[in-house]
C-alpha cells in the first residue's frame, strides 16, 4: 500500500529542517565576519598562540614554541613604575596566533585600529615582538604591537617582570587538550543555572582567532571557562592535580602527578612510591595528615597546566 500521506509528510519534515539550519546555521555566517572580537578573544587567542591542538609547531604537543603572558608593573624601556598590564611575549620564532597573521578574523573595527593605531602589521615572527590588548572609549578592543609603539622587546620585558609575574598559560592550553581534560569539562557555560553557578555564558565575538575552542564534548565534571575567578588558589590546584582524592575524596577524575615530572622545585626526586604508600596509610587512619605534595619545577608541565586554569576568568 502507498502511504501517500507518509510521503508528503517526510517531505513536508525536510523542508522544515532544512530550514531550520538555514536560520541557525546559514544566514548567521553572512554576518560572523563582520563581528568585532572582544578583548575576552585577544586575551585567549594571544595567550595561547598559534593552533594548540596538533600543529608542525609542536607535533608532539609538549606546549612548545608558545607565548609568555606577562603581568608588567615596570616600563622595560625606561625602569619607571607603570600601572600594571598584561603583555603577551613571543620570543624570535614563536608562531603568532590567527589575529596577528590574518586580521579579518578581528573583525571590521578592532582590524582597523588594530592595523592604524596599534601598528599590529609591523610585527614579524623571525624577530619576536610584545602584544598589548587596548579598547577604545567606544570599547571597542584592538591589538597593539608594544615593539612597535613602545620599543619593548621581548627579552627586556622577561627579565623585569621575573618568574614570578609569567604565565606559562599558552603551554596549558596545549596540556588541557592533550591529556584530554576537554573530555569530562566544558569552557562553555550555558544560559541556565550555570549562570549562577560556573558564571556568565560567553559572548559571539570571545572565539575570534582562538583555534581550536575547547567548548568540550560533555560534563561530567564543573565547566572552567570561569573557574580561576571562583577558585584562585594554586596550591589547592597543585593538591587537586597531584591527587584530586586530597580535595575530593570521591573524585572521579584521574591523578596527573605525571605531569610533575622526575624533581621537584628543589631538583630532589621525587619518590611517588614513598608518596602512594603514605597516602594508603592516610586513607586506613593510620596517618593524621597526607604526605605533602612536592613543589612543582619551575619548567614542568603541571605548573603551565596550572597556569592556564587560572588563567580562565
Amino acid at each position: 500500500m502507498n502511504f501517500r500521506e507518509y510521503n508528503i509528510g517526510a517531505r513536508m519534515f525536510g523542508v522544515a529542517l532544512g530550514g531550520s539550519m538555514c536560520i541557525t546555521l546559514l544566514l548567521p555566517s553572512l554576518n560572523i565576519s563582520r563581528v568585532d572580537a572582544t578583548s575576552v578573544s585577544m586575551d585567549k587567542q594571544l595567550t595561547a598562540g598559534y593552533e594548540t591542538g596538533w600543529n608542525v609547531y609542536d607535533p608532539l604537543m609538549l606546549g612548545h614554541n608558545k607565548p609568555l603572558k606577562v603581568q608588567l608593573k615596570v616600563d622595560p624601556t625606561t625602569g619607571q613604575p607603570i600601572e600594571p598590564i598584561y603583555a603577551y611575549v613571543y620570543r624570535s620564532g614563536t608562531p603568532f596566533p590567527g589575529g596577528v597573521m590574518h586580521p579579518d578574523n578581528l573583525g571590521t573595527d578592532s582590524k582597523t585600529l588594530s592595523l592604524a593605531q596599534g601598528r599590529m602589521g609591523e610585527a614579524r615572527m623571525t624577530e619576536g615582538a610584545v602584544f598589548v590588548v587596548k579598547t577604545t572609549d567606544k570599547n571597542v578592543a584592538y591589538i597593539e604591537d608594544a615593539t612597535a609603539t613602545r620599543g619593548w622587546q621581548p627579552d627586556a620585558v622577561l627579565r623585569v617582570a621575573g618568574d614570578d609575574n609569567i604565565s606559562h598559560a599558552g603551554a596549558g592550553k596545549t596540556l588541557f587538550v592533550r591529556e584530554g581534560c576537554w573530555w569530562c569539562h566544558t569552557l562553555l557555560p550555558e544560559q541556565t543555572q550555570d549562570w549562577q553557578v560556573c558564571g556568565a555564558p560567553p559572548m559571539l565575538g570571545d572565539y575570534n582567532g582562538e583555534s581550536p575552542t575547547a567548548f568540550g564534548s560533555d560534563r561530567k565534571a564543573p565547566d572552567l571557562l570561569h573557574v580561576g575567578s571562583r577558585n584562585s588558589s594554586r596550591e589547592w590546584m597543585m593538591l587537586h592535580f597531584w591527587n584530586p582524592r586530597l580535595v575530593q575524596p570521591h573524585s572521579i577524575m584521574p591523578r596527573f602527578d605525571y605531569l610533575w615530572g622526575a624533581v621537584d622545585a628543589n631538583g630532589q626526586k621525587i619518590d611517588l612510591a614513598k608518596w602512594d604508600a603514605e597516602f594508603n596509610a592516610y586513607r586506613e587512619g593510620k596517618r593524621d595528615l597526607p604526605p605533602d605534595v612536592p613543589m612543582y619545577a619551575p619548567n614542568s608541565e603541571a605548573r603551565w597546566l596550572i597556569d592556564f586554569v587560572l588563567n580562565m576568568k
